[in-house]
């Protein structure tokens, strides 16, 4: 499921409504709404999150399980395991809410400007913050990372 279409909402939503204000609300409106999208995409996985549980306590044989990858939450649903000790395979390339959870730092990032420039255009273009998109690639590298080492 891919929660870009929701986080979009959600912003268009809050420019929406400050078009009731004067320019300085609707600058404010939009640099929250671009501000909160972080954090609007962890509640969405959150609420997928609790749904999977509930869903997959009402199914006995199945393990329910949502991860995020990239925008998108992606559902996992196994036959559960009888064999108590045997281990989960390995999943390569996806992230649980585990591994995205807790409180959102602020870090200063120093770029060339001709970097940055390049990087405003991509975010530009794939209709997202700067902020987004330089968490994204981060996201993305984390789990190339993840695959080589598990390949190792």
């Amino acid at each position: 499921m891919d929660i870009s279409e929701y986080t979009a909402k959600l912003h268009d939503d809050l420019v929406t409504a400050a078009e009731l204000g004067d320019d300085h609300t609707r600058r404010i409106a939009a640099s929250l709404a671009a501000a909160m999208e972080p954090s609007i995409r962890l509640v969405l996985l959150a609420a997928a999150t609790e749904l999977a549980k509930e869903i997959g306590a009402e199914i006995e044989d199945r393990d329910v399980k949502v991860h995020l990858d990239g925008n998108n939450i992606l559902v996992d649903v196994q036959k559960a395991s009888k064999d108590s000790g045997a281990e989960e395979p390995a999943k390569e390339n996806v992230y649980s809410f585990d591994d995205v959870s807790g409180d959102i730092s602020r870090v200063t990032l120093r770029m060339m400007e001709q970097i940055k420039a390049r990087a405003e255009e991509a975010a530009n273009q794939n209709g997202v913050s700067l902020n987004s998109w330089v968490s994204q690639a981060v996201q993305g590298a984390l789990r190339d990372q993840m695959r080589k080492n598990g390949m190792d």
